[in-house]
């Protein structure tokens, strides 16, 4: 598993929303994961954004389209929209906020009432290089994570603390669940055939889709 070129064919396109309030360093994860960029002027965008990234997981490439909502919650406009064919989710809170954590509760159910069933979930806990500033403890955001039985891990898009690994789990975790998916249907996601259609549940929404040869998406 490893960085992969963003331009390479791939094999598996997996689509991730960010979620959680405004000003929780959202666009920064973004930018430090697909670009490597961390910017101190960075400023609430009005719309959706997306970036990609080509990853290798089980030498197979997996490109990560990744959608932040970029502003829209200040207006709670977000619909089922944003969350269609989402298969992964960053639901992240700054630590040195704990309002920001406090609202992770709903983000989490809005989620839930708009994605698949079996989506992969994330907390971030984020800003964590803001220790002298710290207002959320790291046993609180664990024991919530436990509690609605989704993966947790605290990152720093400032000093690139986490970022790679929390973006890389998700990307895994999804892996693994359309693996096991597609085996207890008798199938096996490395000789399914080009253009096959893989779906994490019962929805009708497009959760992988296999790349099917000339064209990029």
């Amino acid at each position: 598993m490893g960085a992969y070129k963003a331009d390479e064919e791939y094999d598996y396109l997996f689509k991730v929303v960010l979620i959680g309030d405004s000003g929780v360093g959202k666009s920064n994860l973004l930018s430090r994961f697909t670009k490597n960029e961390f910017s101190l002027q960075s400023k609430s965008t009005i719309g959706v954004e997306f970036a990609t990234r080509s990853i290798r997981v089980d030498n197979k490439v997996v490109k990560a389209q990744v959608w932040d909502t970029a502003g829209q919650e200040r207006y709670r406009a977000i619909t089922s929209a944003y969350y269609r064919g989402a298969i992964g989710a960053l639901l992240v809170y700054d630590v040195t906020r704990h309002v920001t954590f406090e609202n992770v509760g709903r983000w989490l159910k809005e989620m839930r009432d708009h994605s698949d069933a079996n989506i992969v979930v994330m907390l971030i806990g984020n800003k964590a290089d803001l220790r002298h500033l710290r207002a959320v403890s790291t046993e609180d955001s664990k024991a919530f994570a436990e509690q609605e039985s989704i993966f947790f891990m605290e990152t720093s898009a400032l000093e690139s603390m986490n970022v790679e690994d929390a973006f890389m789990e998700v990307l895994t975790q999804i892996y693994s669940v359309m693996s096991k998916k597609s085996l207890d249907v008798g199938h096996n996601l490395a000789t399914l055939p080009k253009g096959q259609t893989l779906h994490v549940g019962s929805r009708d929404d497009v959760s992988a889709v296999k790349k099917t040869g000339c064209c990029s998406a």
